[in-house]
């Protein structure tokens, strides 16, 4: 399985933030550190830049138009390979608007609920962003760090 996202960051006073996004739904409710993520979802026989802005789309509710690279895929601990464009652009945390799903919540209750896709959104310096990024993903940090 693979999914395709965007890496956004931009220049704040001397240096670079990076936006992240905290899944919604009631498994990350309290996760903080290595549960964060770039906004990114799964895509099949689309093109993955097409595919990577979509999700944004989604799970921010903002449209993204820039200068695109793409970024080595990294591989997440369950197996799934993330392919990733760093893109600068500027996008207000506090104002995103996320999808929503259903899931049947309690477990084995019977009973459905409906969470946001995405529950929060900050901007982070590159360091912070490596602690609350999943793991696997702190690879984009670093190659995006080298890169600009």
């Amino acid at each position: 399985m693979q999914s395709a996202g965007l890496l956004v960051y931009r220049t704040a006073g001397d240096g670079v933030e990076i936006f992240l996004v905290h899944p919604g739904g009631p498994f990350f409710a309290k996760k903080d550190d290595g549960a964060w993520s770039i906004p990114k979802g799964v895509f099949d026989d689309e093109d993955p830049l097409t595919a990577a802005r979509r999700e944004f789309v989604e799970e921010t509710g903002f449209k993204i138009a820039g200068d695109f690279f793409e970024l080595k895929p990294v591989k997440q601990k369950g197996g799934k390979i993330v392919r990733a464009w760093a893109v600068e652009a500027d996008v207000d945390a506090d104002a995103i608007q996320s999808i929503t799903f259903t899931m049947e919540w309690p477990p084995k209750s019977g009973k459905t609920a409906e969470f946001p896709a995405v529950d929060r959104a900050a901007w982070f310096d590159p360091e912070t962003a490596k602690q609350k990024i999943n793991p696997a993903q702190s690879a984009l940090i670093t190659e995006l760090m080298s890169r600009i």
